[in-house]
């Protein structure tokens, strides 16, 4: 009887798989992945940044980032860059919204003045490195129309194409490893012409407070420029307790003094 039933449960959730559209089951994918990472609250990390251009020169700056989940809209995050002296202070304010355009801020220390980003740059480089401002708000599933494309070696790779007509993309292929909390393992990013503009791959997984993957590297390769920008990140706090003011526009001056 055992046997039967689980049987009849597999056979089930065939069927049920064989009837969902693509498009459903992308967004089922990304609803997963979305679940999957709920409830971390607030957190901080420490980055490496190592910029390397078309030569194979490289260049490193250390930067902070602090984030804020939000259930009712889209998270809240603050990057503040520690060094070299020439980005010292410079920090960056995105409020991610699930529908519509990103709110973004830019702090300059040499001027002294907060600069918002506008949305027709949000698909311009993040202060030199192949990561665009638009990379930075945090991946609200309303941003995206979905399709299932295929199983590969146990990922799940979803298209993901911007509902915003101003992203620099036309779409971006994300693979999902389904059998660690629906993770994300790579992004392929498409530009406007729909050529393979960017590859992000995640590596050196981290399992915290036994529920919230964190990935130890970040590592955006442009295929167009062949230019590469390497994030490693160290020292996660879950237990900061962040609130909205560590958000305000009061505060991104403050962290870049």
């Amino acid at each position: 009887m055992k046997k039967l039933l689980i049987t009849i449960t597999a056979l089930s959730c065939v069927l049920y798989m064989n009837a969902q559209t693509p498009e459903q089951r992308g967004l089922e994918i990304a609803k997963a992945a979305e679940k999957a990472d709920l409830g971390f609250n607030s957190s901080s990390v420490e980055l490496k940044m190592t910029l390397k251009n078309k030569n194979g020169q490289t260049s490193e700056r250390s930067l902070t980032t602090k984030t804020l989940e939000l259930t009712e809209d889209g998270d809240k995050s603050l990057i503040v860059f520690n060094s070299p002296k020439d980005v010292k202070g410079t920090a960056t304010l995105t409020f991610t919204h699930k529908i519509g355009s990103d709110d973004q801020w830019l702090y300059l220390p040499s001027i002294k003045r907060v600069k918002r980003i506008s949305s027709n740059n949000k698909s311009g480089p993040f202060v030199g490195s192949e990561f665009a401002y638009e990379d930075l708000s945090s991946q609200e599933v309303e941003k995206y129309a979905y399709k299932f494309l295929e199983e590969k070696n146990g990922l799940l790779i979803v298209e993901q194409d911007p509902v915003d007509p101003k992203s620099g993309y036309t779409r971006r292929l994300v693979s999902y490893n389904k059998d660690k909390g629906y993770r994300i393992e790579k992004v392929e990013f498409y530009d406007r012409k729909n050529a393979l503009l960017k590859t992000l791959t995640y590596s050196d997984y981290k399992l915290y407070k036994n529920k919230f993957w964190r990935a130890g590297v970040f590592n955006m390769i442009n295929h167009q420029s062949n230019k590469e920008t390497r994030l490693e990140f160290k020292d996660y706090n879950f237990d900061i307790n962040l609130t909205s003011d560590d958000f305000s526009q009061v505060a991104l001056k403050r962290a870049g003094n």
